[in-house]
């Protein structure tokens, strides 16, 4: 990487907390202005998640890799492509600049507090399943994009992101930062104490089947397979 860790951290911290105003803002809006349709604020959620990862990756892709995903970090630790002592700090601030993102989202809302418990349940086999499924979707789809078109990526995981929204049960969390933010809303997006370390320990499982998968089928073709 061009830039040294101060910025590279800085980067981080930024795009996170960006991403959690942007997830919490959102969702607060669509409850707003949907009149009670859970639908129609799940869409709107979604489309503001995935349009704000695309500029957030487009930007800040260059200075950090964009991670603003400790599962992700956690992933290219194990892929060897960052220092232990790098990745512990990227995590570090990306787990604050998310909590700082909900705090920006509820500023702007006028919610008070500031930081206050989630009381949404999201628990149960389907929701695990759903996280696992999200988590690995989500980082094959980075790795595949860095092995064979690294400029889609911004716009890969948009839409990856926001299809998940739609297409698992738990709404793709598929990032342990945003899991732990989360839990300090109330608002639409957020999720109960009691449920988030689950949630964790589920797209870090994942995390490390994404490696194992990405290193096999993204691996180049031996000559005889390619003959």
């Amino acid at each position: 990487m061009p830039f040294n860790l101060r910025r590279r951290l800085v980067a981080e911290f930024v795009g996170t907390a960006f991403l959690l105003a942007i997830v919490a803002g959102s969702g607060i809006m669509a409850e707003r202005l949907s009149g009670g349709n859970i639908a129609v604020a799940l869409l709107a959620n979604a489309i503001a998640t995935g349009a704000g990862l695309v500029v957030l990756i487009l930007i800040l892709g260059p200075v950090s890799g964009c991670h603003i995903n400790p599962a992700l970090t956690f992933a290219f630790l194990m892929r060897r492509e960052i220092r232990v002592d790098a990745a512990l700090a990227y995590i570090g601030v990306q787990v604050a600049g998310a909590i700082c993102g909900i705090i920006a989202a509820h500023a702007m809302f006028d919610v008070a507090p500031l930081l206050t418990l989630g009381t949404k349940a999201r628990t149960g086999t389907g929701q695990w399943i759903g996280e696992g499924i999200a988590t690995f979707g989500l980082l094959m789809t980075i790795f595949g994009c860095l092995r064979f078109r690294a400029e889609a990526v911004p716009y890969a995981v948009g839409l990856f992101i926001t299809a998940g929204y739609w297409f698992t049960s738990s709404t793709s969390f598929a990032n342990p930062a945003v899991s732990i933010a989360r839990m300090f809303t109330n608002t639409f997006t957020g999720i109960r104490p009691s449920d988030v370390a689950l949630f964790i320990a589920v797209q870090l499982i994942a995390a490390v089947f994404a490696v194992m998968a990405a290193s096999w089928l993204f691996a180049p073709a031996p000559a005889a397979e390619k003959a």
